[in-house]
C-alpha cells in the first residue's frame, strides 16, 4: 500500500473518530506549538512513518492528536515513549491496561488512548490519566462540600492546571462542548476566586 493510501486511510479514521470539523489559522498555530509532525518525528527517531501509520490503523498505537489544515498528522513528541517502555507496540496494550485493577476500566482507557483524543494532557501516561480522573472527581466533591477549605480546592485546580494544556477551538467542536479546562479550571477559578493578598507597606 502506498504512502498516499495510508495517509488517506489514517485521515479517514481520524475523521470517523473526531468528526469532520473546520480548522482555523489559530487552531493550526496552537497545534504546531504543542505537537510535532509525525513524519518529522519518525525521521528524527529513525522510524518508518508508513509502519507507524499501519500500527495506528491496526490499533497498536494511538491516532494522531490532530490533523492540521495542510493534512499534516500531528502527534505528541513522546508518541513512542509508552511503547518503548512496554517493550514494543505488540506488548503495549497488556502493559497499559495492567495499570488498572478493573480489566473493563483498563480496556476503556486503552480505547480512549488509541483514539488520540488524550490531547487534554501534556504527557499521556497511565499515571497522568488516572491522576486527571482523580483530580476532576475531587474538584467536583470539593465544590459540593460547603465545609471544604478553599485552599484545598485551589490546590486541586492548580495541580490539574499543571497537567493540562490550553486546548483550542477545534477541540470544543470535536468534543461537542466545553473542555475539562473550561469546566474544571477556568470556571472554578471564576466561581471561587482566590482572596486578594493585602499589599505590603
Amino acid at each position: 500500500m502506498s504512502q498516499t493510501d495510508l495517509k488517506q486511510q489514517l485521515a479517514q479514521r481520524f475523521r470517523e473518530v473526531n468528526g469532520d470539523h473546520p480548522t482555523t489559522d489559530a487552531d493550526d498555530a496552537y497545534v504546531s506549538a504543542q505537537f510535532v509532525v509525525m513524519e518529522e518525528l519518525c525521521a528524527v527517531q529513525g522510524r518508518d512513518a508508513d509502519e507507524v501509520r499501519r500500527l495506528m490503523l491496526d490499533g497498536r498505537l494511538p491516532l494522531p492528536g490532530y490533523l492540521r489544515s495542510d493534512g499534516a498528522e500531528m502527534v505528541p513528541a513522546d508518541l513512542f515513549a509508552l511503547a518503548d517502555e512496554a517493550g514494543g507496540a505488540d506488548l503495549l496494550e497488556a502493559w497499559f491496561t495492567a495499570h488498572w485493577a478493573d480489566p473493563a476500566t483498563g480496556k476503556a482507557e486503552w480505547d480512549a488512548y488509541l483514539s488520540g483524543q488524550y490531547v487534554c494532557l501534556h504527557a499521556v501516561t497511565p499515571a497522568t490519566i488516572r491522576r486527571k480522573d482523580e483530580l476532576t472527581a475531587a474538584i467536583g466533591a470539593a465544590i459540593d462540600d460547603p465545609d471544604a477549605p478553599a485552599a484545598h480546592l485551589h490546590a486541586l485546580v492548580d495541580e490539574l492546571d499543571a497537567l493540562e494544556p490550553a486546548f483550542t477551538a477545534y477541540d470544543r467542536l470535536r468534543f461537542g462542548g466545553p473542555t475539562s479546562r473550561d469546566t474544571c479550571i477556568d470556571a472554578i477559578r471564576a466561581r471561587f476566586p482566590r482572596p486578594e493578598r493585602p499589599e505590603r507597606r
